[in-house]
């Protein structure tokens, strides 16, 4: 998989950030000019944002993807995104800085999804030593970041201006 561009990443922290916060807000406050001022205020932020996900230093990678985690998809059990979301820009920015936030191990299906392969392929991957297995089942996700990041091309740290993988 390679990585989404600063343009890509910020356009879906956009629409995330709106509907799933601005958009309940503007219903509770009635179309308030502070909604308005949130929208413009975020608008402007995002390219921030994505920059920093894309070549900001890990600690301000990591930081920024617990926030966005914590207030896009709050929920008191363990970040479980649907497998599709790993296949979104934000999706793999986080396979590529963090795996998967708070997992020890993931599924074959969630570990081919963050790659960007079939459960199958993942199974390949961890007969040849590929990826690891973990051993109460699944794969440790660490070795799906190192895996990603090994054939995105991309490393720990970005430094191409358009924030794209070479492959």
């Amino acid at each position: 998989m390679v990585l989404p561009s600063r343009a890509e990443l910020a356009d879906q922290l956009i629409r995330l950030i709106d509907a799933r916060l601005v958009d309940p807000l503007d219903v509770l406050l009635d179309g308030h000019e502070a909604v308005r001022s949130a929208r413009a205020a975020i608008g402007g932020r995002a390219g921030i944002w994505a920059h920093r996900l894309l070549h900001g230093t890990d600690v301000e990678a990591v930081g920024l993807i617990a926030r966005f985690v914590g207030s896009l998809y709050p929920d008191d059990r363990r970040f479980d995104p649907p497998a599709a979301w790993w296949g979104t820009p934000l999706g793999r920015v986080v396979v590529w800085r963090v795996g998967h936030p708070g997992a020890d191990a993931v599924s074959y299906a969630t570990a081919g999804a963050m790659l960007g392969i079939t459960r199958q392929g993942v199974h390949d991957l961890v007969q040849r030593g590929k990826l690891l297995r973990h051993p109460d089942g699944g794969v440790v996700p660490a070795s799906v970041r190192a895996r990603f990041i090994a054939t995105s091309g991309s490393t720990g740290e970005r430094s191409s201006s358009e924030g794209r993988a070479h492959a």
